[in-house]
């Protein structure tokens, strides 16, 4: 399995969500700018994660998205296979057709190391995250440099 940026954008922007939300509905630009992701970038993103029925979106004044489940409902592994991401560490994709349409010496090894994959991730809810210190800690930092965005150019890190 290799997770590209596809898995952990969304995995960043739903835990954002999911962080912000909690007051009011949160747009794409300000998830986008907390989290430097390009915003047309997010909104592919979000059109799928739209489909998959983890966020809906408000409109209107103060309008933006919303989780569509609560933050314990929601877990990684659900997030990454919303925006058609694989969780599988084989080859074949599973299929077991790696050597001349046969399964291949080493194949249950990376099917076991799947498994173990997408237990864990599985076992990640969005409420779990948030609970972190290290998350909240984070989550205010960004939170403070989006109130004083002349200041995080004015003196670099």
């Amino acid at each position: 399995m290799r997770l590209t940026t596809k898995g952990r954008y969304a995995v960043t922007a739903m835990l954002d969500l999911a962080f912000y939300s909690q007051v009011r509905p949160v747009t794409l630009t300000d998830i986008a700018a907390r989290q430097t992701i390009s915003l047309s970038y997010l909104e592919q993103l979000f059109a799928r994660l739209r489909r998959a029925g983890m966020v809906k979106g408000v409109r209107g004044p103060g309008g933006g998205y919303k989780l569509c489940r609560k933050a314990s409902e929601i877990n990684v592994a659900d997030i990454i296979t919303a925006v058609d991401e694989s969780l599988d560490s084989t080859k074949c994709g599973g299929e077991a057709n790696c050597q001349k349409e046969q399964s291949c010496l080493t194949h249950d090894l990376w099917m076991g190391l799947s498994d173990q994959i997408r237990n864990y991730l599985e076992g990640i809810s969005l409420a779990d995250l948030l609970e972190k210190d290290q998350v909240q800690v984070v989550a205010k930092r960004q939170h403070q440099d989006m109130q004083h965005p002349i200041e995080i150019y004015r003196h670099p890190e």
